[in-house]
């Protein structure tokens, strides 16, 4: 168990402190009080957090406090989300291998009062899979991990005493992890800038890169199928905008773990959260902004306000303007309250080591779309990774996680990959991978990136369905999907099971149910993203 702490501000103009815990991973929120709530959250890109961190303040404001043990307590939150498809996030995925092991008594948490906040996409095939699998399992334990622990640490004292005239060291010190020499969001390798090409043609709508790294020394290792975090920065342009509206002193001094707090910490261009507005509405002197800012925070105002935000993708920068009287009395402590932190962006990696050792490519598309506002939606960070150049030496904070697709470890396994748009990256590492394993010649791989005459890839399925069935089920094929989650995802299982049905000769039943064999032994994955 690590501890940290930290000052965290609340808007009564009240000091508290908050003590982060994580144990197994899963991140805990603590206040002092005398009433407890137990609050825990997964949160992949701070959807759940901002949640748990809401609920929080509410439960201080009825006088409960929070804590960091779940441990014979009698009332406990869990706000988690489900991220890749149907996978715990990355913050919750060791505390997930514990709840979920088999030898935890059946009679375990009877005496806890709990509840589940599941947050998710409903696009998704697998909507908060994990809130569900985790309402079912927290209903068959209790909570067996601290007179576990004590009794562990007993036994292994008796056997190995501590040397002479040293002591435990308390539970309130940070103690290093030793994970802190892996590469990861606290402690990034800087990778070179090598190319940044785009692949599509000029007169293409989307801009696709092909953007290379250079990471050698920096000990990454890497498999077809993983991901590369990459930590972005907001554009020059909405962070003097946001300097200029807030009135900041730029020569002010502070400390921060990130040096520069707007352009490579605060998620100014992101879409607020209604807890936003329920913070902003505490500065408001403005009786008109007051009234709009209160009227956002109600049950009866959130299409109002999915009608403000969310269908137009307003910025935090955008609405501060929109409330120029509120956002000029937030003082700047409070900034790191009201705005997210900048998350990290998650690419599937689309080279192989075995063929650059010393590289690391990614495929990606430049986001940029219109909406009714004046001016059009740019992705934070694949605007900033297209702006740059690879000769003005550009250094980019980068570190490498397991992705959700897993091949098969037997290079002559057949594999069917459908790759749409940059759905193609892992693919291409894999190709690359068995490029080197055969021996093949080198040879460029490419993709078409975009359809042609609305022929789209469950259209190709279907027309080679005999051959993908002998595939499948004569010689043990796997099959991925990796792209958008929008409609493709569904259409692709739909073809698939219709190729199952007609060459198995199989019925609509027998065709789920041999389509959900194929998923239950990873011969059938996906990983799409929004």
């Amino acid at each position: 168990m690590a501890f940290g702490w930290t000052l965290e501000q609340l808007p009564t103009s009240e000091v508290i402190l908050f003590l982060f815990v994580e144990f197994e991973q899963y991140q805990y929120l603590i206040t002092m009080a005398t009433r407890k709530l137990l609050i825990l959250y997964g949160s992949q890109t701070g959807t759940a957090q901002d949640v748990a961190e809401r609920i929080g303040r509410e439960a201080k404001r009825r006088h409960f406090s929070t804590r960091a043990n779940l441990i014979q307590e009698e009332l406990v939150v869990f706000v988690c989300a489900t991220t890749g498809q149907g996978d715990p996030p990355d913050n919750m995925k060791l505390f997930w291998k514990f709840i979920l092991r088999k030898n935890l008594p059946n009679n375990s948490l009877q005496n806890v009062k709990f509840a589940v906040l599941g947050l998710g996409d409903s696009s998704y095939q697998k909507f908060n899979f994990i809130a569900k699998k985790l309402l079912k399992r927290l209903q068959q334990l209790d909570a067996v991990v601290y007179p576990w622990l004590t009794e562990l640490w007993n036994k292994v004292l008796d056997l190995y005493p501590l040397p002479p005239g040293t002591d435990i060291i308390s539970a309130d010190i940070v103690v290093q992890s030793s994970s802190e020499k892996l590469h990861s969001q606290s402690n990034p390798f800087y990778a070179s800038l090598m190319s940044n090409e785009r692949v599509t043609a000029i007169d293409h709508f989307q801009d696709v890169r092909l953007v290379k790294f250079n990471i050698s020394g920096s000990s990454i290792s890497y498999s077809p199928g993983d991901v590369v975090m990459i930590a972005p920065k907001n554009s020059m342009e909405t962070v003097n905008d946001f300097i200029s509206h807030m009135k900041l002193k730029t020569d002010d001094y502070f400390t921060l773990q990130q040096n520069d707090p707007v352009e490579n910490y605060l998620d100014i261009n992101s879409v607020p959260r209604r807890s936003f507005f329920e913070l902003m509405c505490l500065f408001s002197e403005d009786e008109l902004e007051k009234e709009k800012l209160k009227e956002f925070c109600t049950a009866e105002g959130q299409e109002e306000l999915y009608s403000y935000c969310n269908r137009v993708k307003r910025s935090i920068l955008e609405v501060l303007q929109d409330f120029p009287h509120t956002s000029s009395n937030i003082p700047f402590e409070y900034f790191f309250d009201l705005i997210p932190a900048l998350q990290p962006r998650a690419f599937s990696i689309a080279s192989s080591q075995q063929a650059y050792p010393e590289e690391l490519h990614i495929l990606m598309a430049v986001v940029e779309y219109k909406t009714k506002l004046y001016k059009p939606r740019r992705g934070v960070c694949s605007t900033w990774l297209a702006g740059l150049d690879p000769s003005d030496n550009v250094k980019v904070p980068i570190w490498v996680k397991k992705g959700t697709i897993a091949f098969p470890k037997d290079p002559n396994t057949p594999v069917i990959m459908v790759g749409p748009g940059t759905g193609c990256a892992p693919f291409r590492s894999l190709i690359q991978e068995r490029c080197e394993i055969f021996c093949f010649l080198d040879a460029v791989i490419r993709a078409r990136i975009f359809s042609v005459d609305k022929v789209y890839v469950q259209h190709r399925i279907k027309e080679n369905g005999e051959y993908i069935w002998q595939l499948l089920n004569d010689k043990g094929a796997s099959f991925y999907v990796a792209g958008n989650a929008k409609q493709m995802p569904d259409n692709v299982k739909d073809a698939v099971t219709e190729i199952v049905k007609i060459y198995g000769h199989f019925t609509s039943e027998e065709a789920d149910i041999y389509i959900r064999k194929l998923e239950q032994n990873r011969r059938y994955q996906s990983e799409t993203w929004s």
